[in-house]
This record gives structure tokens, C-alpha cells and sequence, in this order.
């Protein structure tokens, strides 16, 4: 074997290892989302959170997945059968795809493209909440899936919008160039609104309150997820977490300058994903028709005004220098 064979087999070997250790980092993130949130809503409703199982209840997670992931596996008899077991491994599966775009400083694993990839992924995963629904042959099911599907389209128009606004700043689709760009000025401090309308179609986008109309529990008993149990209802719980810390890395790194090489970074990540869970905790849900009037009638307009705005500061520094 050459040098070059060996060398181009031991980048091949780095580039997964690191990928092995980047998801099961995001996958134990995940496990203490779990019990951050269960405890922040339990001091906000003045009551303790789990506190039983080990030191101040920090194992409570692994005890939760080995519970629900050793529990019997039921389904509806009447049930679309392969559809309906797949679809929380696709859901997973996108979730934690997804993080491949994640800027690895040393060129473990770069995208040029990242957030075309995003997109992609994010789209995708609106056929795992579709699918579900419909497979599951149930009217609650159903009316969720429906109901996910409309929602998510509606955020994702504004979404791109606002991805399009920081593309004619930076001029590129990979994630490491907004670090860069974001050395002496966060963007937030340029289109601080958008950061807002960002956070609120994240929480759309990831069905979290206020916008959970997919699981609304008060009219459709668990929404989508209602039929599935143990180990399915773990892997859509899971991947419901991992698009939560993804969208609050994703946030951190469009607006809040995004510097992965500094521990700051982190802390930024945690105080987002915290925001999605005071958000839980404060907020009712809204009414659908609220919904689609804030996402058409609100969001729409203020991120194409903001798209035209950088578009034509953008032109006006180009016309200066040319």
C-alpha cells in the first residue's frame, strides 16, 4: 500500500469517527435536554422535576430510554405497517443527518453548500410528521399530520427568506464563512428583527409551544404521535430534541456570531434551547388561524422587505466599488 492510499484511508477513518463522536455527543445533548426541560418546567410551576433517580435526578434520561426502549411494541391493527414503523427512523434519521453541516473548524467534514443541505433535510422531514399521521389510520393521527404539514410550509417561506437576507451579506453557503464575517458585528445587531421572526418559525418548525397544533392535546389526544408507543414514540421524541439543539446551533451561527472555537458558543447554544423551554413554560398555544395570519400576514412581509433591503445595500456596494 502507498503512502497516498494510506493517508487517503486514514482521513476516510478520521471523517467517520468524528461523525460517530459528533452524534452520539448530539444524542446524549438530547438525553440532558430532556431533563433540563423537565426541571425548568417543574421550578416554573413550583414543584421539584425528576429527583429520585441517582444525584438530583441526572440519570432520570437513561432511565426514561431504557424504559420505553424495553417496553412491548403495540400498533394498530388496521395500520399502513411499514410506513408506520419507518417513519420515526426517518425522523431521527433527518434530524441527526442534518448535523453534518456543523462547521468543524479543521476540516473533518466541511460543506460547501451547507445550507442548501439544510433546506433540504428540513423539507424532508415534513413527509416523517406526514407519513405518521397518515399510516397510523387514525382520525386524531391524521388531522396532526395535516395540520404539521400546512404549518411547516407556511415557516419554511419566511425561513428561506431570511437564509436568502444573510446570503447576499456573506455571499456564501457555508456555515464557517458567517463566523468569519461575524468577527467585530454579530448579524443580529444588523437585522435584529429577523433574528426574532428566525426563533419563532424555529419554534414552529420543531412543533414546540406555542405552536404544537401536530401533538395539540386538547383537541386531538396527542396529535400524530398518538398511536405510537415505546420505542417509536422514543426515536420522534428524540429527533423532536435533536432539531431543537440544531436549530439553536443554527441560530447561534446566524446571528450571535458563531465562534466554535469558544466555550461562549455553548453557553449561547444552551441559553437558546433554555428559551424554547421558558417559552413552554409561559406561553398558550395559539389558535391556528392566528398561525397562518402571523406566518403570511406578518413574517412574510418583513423578511421580503429585509431581503430587499440587503439586496439593495448590497448593489449600492458593489456600484461604489465598481
Amino acid at each position: 500500500m502507498s503512502i497516498f492510499n494510506m493517508m487517503s484511508w486514514l482521513d476516510s477513518l478520521m471523517t467517520l469517527l468524528s461523525m460517530l463522536i459528533m452524534i452520539i455527543c448530539v444524542l446524549v445533548g438530547v438525553a440532558f435536554l430532556t431533563l433540563l426541560e423537565r426541571k425548568v418546567l417543574g421550578y416554573i410551576q413550583i414543584r421539584k422535576g425528576p429527583n429520585k433517580v441517582g444525584i438530583v435526578g441526572i440519570p432520570q434520561p437513561f432511565s426514561d430510554a431504557i424504559k420505553l426502549f424495553t417496553k412491548e411494541q403495540s400498533y394498530p391493527v388496521m395500520s399502513n405497517y411499514v410506513l408506520y414503523y419507518f417513519c420515526p427512523i426517518m425522523s431521527l434519521f433527518l434530524a441527526l443527518f442534518v448535523w453534518l453541516i456543523y462547521p468543524f473548524i479543521y476540516n473533518v467534514y466541511v460543506f460547501d453548500y451547507g445550507l442548501l443541505f439544510f433546506l433540504c433535510c428540513t423539507s424532508m422531514g415534513v413527509y416523517s410528521v406526514m407519513m405518521a399521521g397518515w399510516s397510523s389510520n387514525s382520525n386524531f393521527a391524521l388531522l396532526g399530520g395535516m395540520r404539521a404539514v400546512a404549518q411547516t410550509i407556511s415557516y419554511e417561506v419566511s425561513m428561506a427568506l431570511i437564509l436568502m437576507s444573510m446570503l447576499f451579506l456573506v455571499e456564501d453557503f457555508m456555515l464557517l464563512k458567517f463566523m468569519f464575517n461575524q468577527e467585530y458585528v454579530w448579524f443580529s445587531f444588523v437585522g435584529f428583527p429577523l433574528m426574532l421572526i428566525w426563533f419563532a418559525s424555529c419554534l414552529a418548525e420543531t412543533n414546540r409551544t406555542p405552536y404544537d397544533f401536530a401533538e395539540g392535546e386538547s383537541e386531538l389526544v396527542s396529535g400524530f404521535n398518538v398511536e405510537y408507543s415505546s420505542g417509536g414514540f422514543a426515536l420522534i421524541f428524540m429527533a423532536e430534541y435533536a432539531s431543537i439543539l440544531f436549530m439553536s446551533m443554527l441560530l447561534v451561527m446566524l446571528f450571535l456570531g458563531g465562534d466554535v472555537m469558544s466555550i461562549l458558543f455553548f453557553f449561547k447554544l444552551v441559553f437558546i434551547s433554555f428559551t424554547y423551554i421558558w417559552v413552554r413554560g409561559t406561553l398558550p398555544r395559539f389558535r391556528y388561524d392566528k398561525l397562518m395570519y402571523l406566518a403570511w400576514k406578518g413574517f412574510l412581509p418583513i423578511s421580503l422587505n429585509f431581503l430587499m433591503f440587503f439586496v439593495g445595500i448590497k448593489t449600492l456596494m458593489l456600484s461604489i466599488i465598481i
